[in-house]
Formats: structure tokens, C-alpha cells, sequence
């Protein structure tokens, strides 16, 4: 991966109110240890019973963030539940309730609502990136041609590259449908959700993805389809260009992404190290040490049908996670570090 040279404003970091970074980390892994395991091992019913402040169903990560207070930032880090909806105390069981404080760390609760992996958007109006586009860029509309017919759509996140060749990054469910696919089924673009046809649309052939596993940790939702020919694609992503290189993200980063439902938003890092529980057609998955995006002027970051998007840090274009779900208010994404080494492929 090529990295940019020019220096960059250097970002103040948030600090602990009480012990250190390891400490909140520590707490992190053990209440995620603690909560959402069982989470994943109970299947979808925890995800479609009636609304609670049962923990089995209300809970859905617990990360590292900044604590805010009255909608206030106060430069502290803390250990963040993120739950569907928040209850006072009084309508909670004590055997539900959140603690305060974790061994004198602070704790924050975020109203998130559902969170859920982005895959297929309902139908509808076919402007740009829904449409045929030559060569085809990443942020635009692709997804696998399913011989049952199932109709879906996903977003191109980037392309890559190894020895072996060029290759259209993004999801495991968007391109090899949750790993229920096997090597070599065509991908098209756009997604047959848009018409994509396989008689005239096919870009790409699924190559290699990395498997999700029920009910222990995920680090990245990722597959590769292998480009047909290279004249068909570009690195250049829709209204954004090229990216430059990659990064680590960091928390309040100002990031942006283009993808296929919600074209261009942006959005500021608000955790780099969240486990959450998102809901797939197949199942519940935890995924461990995500990034967590809420956007800006409390628009939606991200929809059905984006899951897929590279994210890109603002001022940069250096590249910093693949988007994987989330909910109307909070993106979920892997960090592209983990999605570039599981994959063992580079930015093309």
C-alpha cells in the first residue's frame, strides 16, 4: 500500500478520565465477553421479539468513545454501551441495568436503534450509481447474479490487487450472499436490484471471501470478485477519485464515502474499537474492534444497499475501512487494515 508523504495536522488525543487506554480496552473486552456472545448464539429471535430493556435484545455493541454529556463532547474517553433504545432506571430490572462506572472508568449509554448489516435497498428510481457505468468506478452498484434469482445490490468498495491480478473489493454478503456462494458465480454492474443482467452486465467473477463465523468474533465482512477485464474498471471512486493510500482511523476523523443509495455523505469517527451484534439474513454476528460513524448534521451516514462503501478520511482520501452495516443514525465498518491482510491484496 502506497502512503502519503505530506504531513498532516496532528489530531490531540482524547484522553481517559480514569486509568489508561489498556484499562478501557480491558473493560471493553470483558462486558463484550459478558453480553453479547450469548447475543449471537440465540439466532434472530432476540432481534424480533417485542421492545424491552431485556439485554438480550436492547443491547447491540459495547466500544470506546468519547463520553458526551447533555450533547456535550467532553474530551474524555469512556467505555460506550450502544443500545437500541434507553429507559430510565426506573422502568429497568436490575438485572438489566448498565453499570455507572466500570472499576472507576466512565461509561456511556448511545441510542443507536437497530443496528444491521447494509445489503440489499428496496427498489427504486435508477439515477447514478444505479445505472451501467464504463469503466465501472467504486461507489457505484454491483452485486452477485444468483441463478435462484434472488435480486440484490451492494456498493463497489475499491479496487485491489495482488500477483495474481485485479479484483472488485466489498462485502461477503453483497458478493458471495453471506458466504452461501461458491468461487467463480458472476457479479454484475449494476446489481440486479438495477437491472443488472447477466447477459450484458457481468464485470466480475467471485474469487475468494473471508467466512463469517456464528457465534464467536468477526474482525472484517469482506469478499473479492475477480476483475474480467481490466479496461471495464477504475480505482477512481464517484465524486471522490483515487484513493491515497490507507490508514488507520482514528476517533473524531472526518470521513466521507460514496455509495450506492446514499451517493456522498459525511460523517465524523466516534469509536475505533466497538464490538457489535448486527442482524444478517442467515443469523446474528458479533464483529470485534469496529469502527463506528455517525454523520454530520445529523444526517444518515450510510442505508441499505451501501453496505460495501470504502471510508475515506476527508482531507487525505487515505482510506480507512469498508462499510458493513449499521443503523439510521450509526455506520458500522471494519477496519481496512484487517480487510486488506484477511485478504492478503493491496489498493490498486
Amino acid at each position: 500500500m502506497n502512503k502519503k508523504s505530506a504531513r498532516r495536522p496532528q489530531v490531540r488525543p482524547l484522553t481517559p478520565l480514569s486509568g489508561s487506554l489498556s484499562d478501557l480496552r480491558a473493560a471493553k473486552e470483558e462486558w463484550s465477553g459478558r453480553l453479547l456472545k450469548r447475543k449471537s448464539l440465540q439466532g434472530v429471535r432476540a432481534f424480533t421479539v417485542a421492545v424491552t430493556p431485556d439485554l438480550d435484545w436492547n443491547l447491540m455493541g459495547v466500544g470506546i468513545g468519547e463520553k458526551i454529556v447533555g450533547m456535550q463532547r467532553t474530551g474524555l474517553m469512556c467505555v460506550k454501551f450502544l443500545v437500541r433504545a434507553k429507559y430510565h432506571d426506573k422502568h429497568i430490572d436490575k438485572k438489566h441495568r448498565l453499570p455507572k462506572s466500570i472499576a472507576g472508568l466512565p461509561v456511556d449509554v448511545d441510542e443507536v436503534g437497530l443496528l444491521r448489516r447494509f445489503a440489499t435497498a428496496p427498489a427504486l428510481n435508477t439515477p447514478n450509481p444505479r445505472t451501467r457505468i464504463r469503466p465501472a468506478q467504486p461507489g457505484c452498484s454491483i452485486g452477485f447474479l444468483n441463478p435462484a434469482g434472488q435480486y440484490n445490490a451492494g456498493t463497489f468498495a475499491a479496487l485491489v490487487k495482488d500477483s495474481e491480478g485485479l479484483y472488485i473489493l466489498s462485502n461477503n454478503h453483497v458478493l458471495a450472499d453471506e458466504g452461501q456462494l461458491n468461487p467463480g458465480v458472476p457479479v454484475s454492474q449494476p446489481g440486479s436490484l438495477d437491472d443488472g443482467s447477466p447477459a450484458t452486465d457481468e464485470i466480475a467473477q467471485l474469487t475468494r471471501f473471508i467466512k463469517l463465523q456464528p457465534g464467536a468474533p468477526n474482525k472484517v465482512d469482506c469478499a473479492l470478485a475477480a476483475v474480467d477485464r481490466s479496461t471495464d474498471v477504475s480505482n477512481s471512486i464517484l465524486q471522490i477519485g483515487p484513493p491515497q493510500g490507507a490508514r488507520e482511523a482514528q476517533v473524531d476523523m472526518t470521513v466521507h464515502k460514496f455509495g450506492r443509495t446514499t451517493g456522498y455523505t459525511v460523517g465524523h469517527v466516534t469509536s475505533i474499537d466497538t464490538d457489535v451484534s448486527l442482524q444478517y439474513e442467515t443469523g446474528i454476528f458479533t464483529f470485534a474492534g469496529q469502527i463506528t460513524i455517525v454523520g454530520s448534521q445529523g444526517q444518515p451516514f450510510a442505508d441499505a444497499g451501501d453496505s460495501g462503501a470504502l471510508i475515506l478520511e476527508r482531507g487525505s482520501n487515505e482510506a480507512v475501512g469498508l462499510l458493513i452495516g449499521g443503523s439510521s443514525s450509526h455506520g458500522t465498518a471494519s477496519h481496512l487494515s484487517d480487510v486488506l491482510s484477511a485478504l492478503k491484496v493491496t489498493l490498486a
